[in-house]
Protein backbone atom coordinates (compact mmCIF):
# COMPACT_ATOMS: atom_id res chain seq x y z
CA UNK A 1 0.00 0.00 0.00
CA UNK A 2 1.66 3.38 -0.73
CA UNK A 3 2.14 5.67 1.70
CA UNK A 4 2.37 9.08 0.46
CA UNK A 5 -0.66 8.77 -2.38
CA UNK A 6 -3.45 7.74 -3.82
CA UNK A 7 -3.88 4.80 -6.92
CA UNK A 8 -2.89 7.16 -10.19
CA UNK A 9 -1.75 7.34 -13.43
CA UNK A 10 1.56 7.22 -12.06
CA UNK A 11 0.88 3.39 -10.55
CA UNK A 12 -0.37 2.75 -13.88
CA UNK A 13 2.65 3.69 -15.74
CA UNK A 14 4.66 1.93 -13.62
CA UNK A 15 3.30 -1.06 -13.95
CA UNK A 16 2.93 -0.82 -18.17
CA UNK A 17 7.09 -0.03 -17.52
CA UNK A 18 7.30 -3.25 -15.36
CA UNK A 19 6.17 -5.35 -18.19
CA UNK A 20 8.27 -3.86 -20.63
CA UNK A 21 11.84 -5.63 -21.42
CA UNK A 22 14.87 -4.26 -19.97
CA UNK A 23 16.78 -2.35 -22.20
CA UNK A 24 20.14 -2.13 -20.21
CA UNK A 25 21.80 -4.36 -17.78
CA UNK A 26 24.41 -3.81 -15.33
CA UNK A 27 25.79 -7.44 -14.36
CA UNK A 28 26.94 -8.58 -11.03
CA UNK A 29 29.90 -8.84 -11.84
CA UNK A 30 30.67 -5.13 -13.43
CA UNK A 31 31.52 -1.81 -11.79
CA UNK A 32 30.68 1.52 -13.36
CA UNK A 33 32.28 4.78 -12.34
CA UNK A 34 30.64 7.41 -13.94
CA UNK A 35 27.10 9.71 -15.08
CA UNK A 36 24.59 7.13 -16.46
CA UNK A 37 21.45 8.39 -18.62
CA UNK A 38 19.44 5.86 -20.13
CA UNK A 39 15.26 5.75 -21.47
CA UNK A 40 13.44 2.88 -21.10
CA UNK A 41 14.02 0.38 -18.15
CA UNK A 42 17.38 -0.59 -17.26
CA UNK A 43 18.56 -3.35 -14.30
CA UNK A 44 22.06 -2.72 -12.36
CA UNK A 45 22.73 -6.07 -10.92
CA UNK A 46 26.29 -4.53 -10.00
CA UNK A 47 27.95 -1.40 -8.61
CA UNK A 48 27.84 2.15 -10.10
CA UNK A 49 29.69 5.02 -8.43
CA UNK A 50 28.37 7.96 -10.10
CA UNK A 51 24.84 9.55 -10.37
CA UNK A 52 22.25 8.57 -12.57
CA UNK A 53 19.19 9.51 -14.30
CA UNK A 54 16.48 7.64 -16.22
CA UNK A 55 13.32 6.58 -16.17
CA UNK A 56 12.32 2.74 -15.01
CA UNK A 57 15.12 1.73 -12.52
CA UNK A 58 15.48 -1.95 -10.83
CA UNK A 59 18.29 -2.02 -8.48
CA UNK A 60 18.75 -6.09 -7.54
CA UNK A 61 19.51 -7.14 -4.25
CA UNK A 62 23.33 -7.26 -5.38
CA UNK A 63 23.02 -4.18 -6.76
CA UNK A 64 24.45 -1.14 -5.74
CA UNK A 65 24.67 2.47 -5.92
CA UNK A 66 26.76 5.03 -4.75
CA UNK A 67 25.16 8.88 -6.03
CA UNK A 68 22.51 10.63 -6.98
CA UNK A 69 18.88 8.75 -8.25
CA UNK A 70 16.52 11.27 -10.37
CA UNK A 71 14.12 8.53 -12.33
CA UNK A 72 10.51 8.07 -12.63
CA UNK A 73 10.18 4.59 -10.88
CA UNK A 74 12.67 3.23 -9.14
CA UNK A 75 12.35 -1.01 -7.34
CA UNK A 76 14.75 -1.04 -5.11
CA UNK A 77 16.22 -4.48 -3.56
CA UNK A 78 19.73 -3.64 -3.39
CA UNK A 79 21.77 -0.95 -1.58
CA UNK A 80 21.70 2.80 -2.89
CA UNK A 81 24.16 5.72 -1.08
CA UNK A 82 22.85 8.62 -1.95
CA UNK A 83 19.30 11.05 -2.59
CA UNK A 84 16.50 9.89 -4.82
CA UNK A 85 14.24 11.96 -6.64
CA UNK A 86 11.48 9.68 -8.16
CA UNK A 87 7.49 9.85 -8.95
CA UNK A 88 7.34 6.04 -7.78
CA UNK A 89 9.51 3.83 -5.15
CA UNK A 90 9.27 0.51 -3.67
CA UNK A 91 11.87 -0.74 -1.34
CA UNK A 92 11.61 -4.51 -1.10
CA UNK A 93 12.76 -6.13 1.71
CA UNK A 94 16.53 -6.48 1.24
CA UNK A 95 16.33 -2.67 -0.13
CA UNK A 96 18.74 -0.44 2.15
CA UNK A 97 18.50 3.56 1.61
CA UNK A 98 21.16 5.75 2.84
CA UNK A 99 20.25 9.44 1.74
CA UNK A 100 17.48 12.58 1.22
CA UNK A 101 14.06 10.37 -0.56
CA UNK A 102 11.66 12.27 -2.53
CA UNK A 103 8.51 10.48 -4.27
CA UNK A 104 5.18 11.35 -4.68
CA UNK A 105 4.17 7.43 -3.89
CA UNK A 106 6.08 5.17 -1.30
CA UNK A 107 5.89 1.60 -1.00
CA UNK A 108 8.09 0.26 1.79
CA UNK A 109 8.15 -3.77 2.64
CA UNK A 110 8.69 -5.06 6.12
CA UNK A 111 12.13 -5.05 6.81
CA UNK A 112 13.81 -2.79 4.12
CA UNK A 113 15.92 0.01 5.55
CA UNK A 114 15.69 3.40 5.28
CA UNK A 115 18.09 6.22 6.78
CA UNK A 116 17.49 10.01 6.18
CA UNK A 117 15.01 12.55 5.21
CA UNK A 118 11.88 11.79 3.46
CA UNK A 119 9.92 14.05 1.76
CA UNK A 120 6.36 13.36 0.27
CA UNK A 121 6.06 15.40 -3.04
CA UNK A 122 2.60 15.80 -3.97
CA UNK A 123 0.96 17.38 -6.90
CA UNK A 124 -0.83 20.09 -6.96
CA UNK A 125 -3.90 20.91 -8.92
CA UNK A 126 -3.74 23.95 -11.60
CA UNK A 127 -4.50 27.47 -9.73
CA UNK A 128 -4.49 25.48 -6.28
CA UNK A 129 -1.51 28.01 -4.71
CA UNK A 130 -0.74 27.58 -1.00
CA UNK A 131 -1.79 30.60 0.65
CA UNK A 132 0.39 32.76 2.67
CA UNK A 133 1.03 32.20 6.00
CA UNK A 134 0.75 35.06 9.15
CA UNK A 135 4.31 35.51 10.27
CA UNK A 136 2.60 37.18 13.96
CA UNK A 137 2.78 35.53 17.28
CA UNK A 138 0.01 33.34 18.16
CA UNK A 139 -1.28 34.50 21.57
CA UNK A 140 -1.11 32.52 24.47
CA UNK A 141 -3.71 30.00 25.23
CA UNK A 142 -6.17 31.46 27.96
CA UNK A 143 -6.05 29.28 30.77
CA UNK A 144 -10.00 29.75 30.92
CA UNK A 145 -10.12 32.51 34.08
CA UNK A 146 -11.09 35.74 34.79
CA UNK A 147 -7.93 38.03 35.84
CA UNK A 148 -10.11 41.04 35.18
CA UNK A 149 -9.60 43.92 37.61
Amino acid sequence: MPLFSKKDDLEKEAVRASKEAISSIIAKEMQITGEIQFKGKARIDGTVDGNISGEYLVLSESGRVNGDLVVDALVCHGTVEGNIQAKLVTAHTTAIIRGRLESANLTVESGATLEGEIKAIRKQPPGDRPTSVSSAPEKPPSSGKNTGS
